[in-house]
């Protein structure tokens, strides 16, 4: 039996998918920006002793501060 997705859910699907394939392609790590946000317009990230703030602008724009 099939399951019937709606657009939007096959072109996570599908994104997900190309994500991984590139991930393999390069050897590098991918994480898509939406799910690190998960709706907020900032994330905290330690890196050993040092804190930066990740914020996404209203330009859609990524900011990386100390």
């Amino acid at each position: 039996m099939r399951s019937i997705l709606s657009r939007t859910d096959a072109l996570k699907v599908i994104n997900q998918a190309e994500a991984k394939l590139a991930g393999k392609a390069t050897g590098e790590q991918f994480l898509d920006s939406r799910a690190l946000f998960a709706g907020n317009s900032e994330v905290v990230i330690a890196h050993g002793a040092e804190t930066y703030r990740l914020r996404l602008t209203r330009q859609n724009k990524l900011i990386l501060t100390k």
